[in-house]
């Protein structure tokens, strides 16, 4: 979901939710740090999928239902779900969180945290009553259950019968469950829930994130179909641009390009686990787009590679944590290492 805020195991509310990917405050912090910067703080595939020729059109006119309807259908073979029907196409899958929680009445949400804050963030100003906890078990006595499956940035994942459980429980209670499947992408098949949708769940699903192309702003929720077309109510017509359409499209019935990728995110995840913890770092989390580590001296490092014009993720509510994403060609490789390995 886009790309990263803060993850907090704290009941209040944040004045501001802290991002990654933002350069130009970190620049201005290190006006020496060599140019350009690597940029390895936002958990998106730094690799992209090569954007196909978009005609003068989509950029013309408003998009077409049927176009959105063949960006359904791919979408559809690509998380295996059986009804294009029950998916809704969302600008970005930060616009569904915003509209999710207009669609229920004030209720008691349980968040499973430390994770992406957004989640929490978007049911308080609508009103709900949220809670974080850290365990499963407790998500099942609040209204709406939310689950960040793979969790970012911890890597947790919960195993599908602990999620269909807590469905079979909302649904007891007339309650729903939300998956973010964000990073699900190069899982085994079975680690999403898309396919085979327990009854009152919600999953979400990024575009960005392992094509690379976090600025299309593309996202889908895979729901039944009355809470899909609620869904696509409030997000009202024309809610992804036509070069979006068209750049989905593509992207998403390209077998043999999200295979190559993930091969390549295989190497490269073990590469950069083994410069982390020749580093002294400690991996904690693992995801094919990031690695979460843990160090007393987290802090120092991140300023270290800032001198050095390469940005990672900070948690200022959990300082000792630093997640790195996956650089994208040898020399940032290169630059990487001597940065990790050079004297504070």
């Amino acid at each position: 979901m886009n790309d990263d805020r803060a993850t907090s195991t704290r009941s209040e509310t944040p004045e501001a939710i802290l991002h990654g990917g933002d350069l130009h405050a970190v620049s201005g912090r290190y006006p020496d740090a060599p140019q350009p910067w690597i940029d390895l703080s936002t958990g998106i595939n730094a690799v992209p999928y090569p954007v196909p020729e978009i005609p003068p059109s989509a950029w013309q006119r408003l998009p077409a239902k049927s176009e959105e309807r063949i960006l359904l259908t791919a979408a559809a073979a690509r998380y295996r779900v059986a009804s294009r029907d029950t998916i809704v196409a969302a600008p970005g899958t930060q616009a569904l969180l915003q509209s999710l929680p207009r669609l229920r009445p004030r209720s008691t949400v349980a968040v499973l945290a430390p994770t992406y804050e957004e989640h929490a963030l978007c049911w308080r100003r609508c009103g709900h009553q949220v809670h974080l906890v850290d365990d499963a078990d407790a998500l099942a006595h609040a209204d709406i259950a939310v689950v960040v499956n793979p969790n970012n940035p911890t890597g947790r994942l919960l195993p599908r019968d602990v999620l269909v459980r807590l469905a079979a429980a909302q649904r007891r209670r007339d309650g729903l469950l939300i998956v973010d499947e964000a990073f699900v992408d190069l899982y085994p098949a079975n680690a999403s829930l898309a396919a085979d949708l327990p009854p009152a769940t919600i999953v979400l699903r990024s575009f960005g994130k392992v094509y690379g192309l976090a600025g299309v702003r593309l996202g889908f929720a895979i729901s039944s179909a009355d809470i899909a077309t609620r869904l696509r109510g409030e997000l009202g017509p024309w809610a992804v641009s036509g070069p979006a359409l068209a750049v989905g499209t593509a992207a998403l019935a390209d077998d043999a390009w999200l295979a190559q990728t993930g091969a390549r995110l295989a190497r490269d995840g073990q590469r950069i686990e083994a410069l982390l913890e020749n580093a002294g770092c400690a991996v904690i989390g693992i995801t094919p787009l990031f690695r979460l580590i843990a160090s007393p001296i987290a802090a120092g490092i991140a300023d270290r590679l800032a001198r050095h014009g390469i940005h990672v993720r900070r948690f200022p509510a959990q300082p000792t944590w630093l997640r790195f994403g996956l650089p994208s060609h040898e020399g940032d490789w290169e630059r990487l290492a001597q940065a990790l390995g050079s004297s504070s």
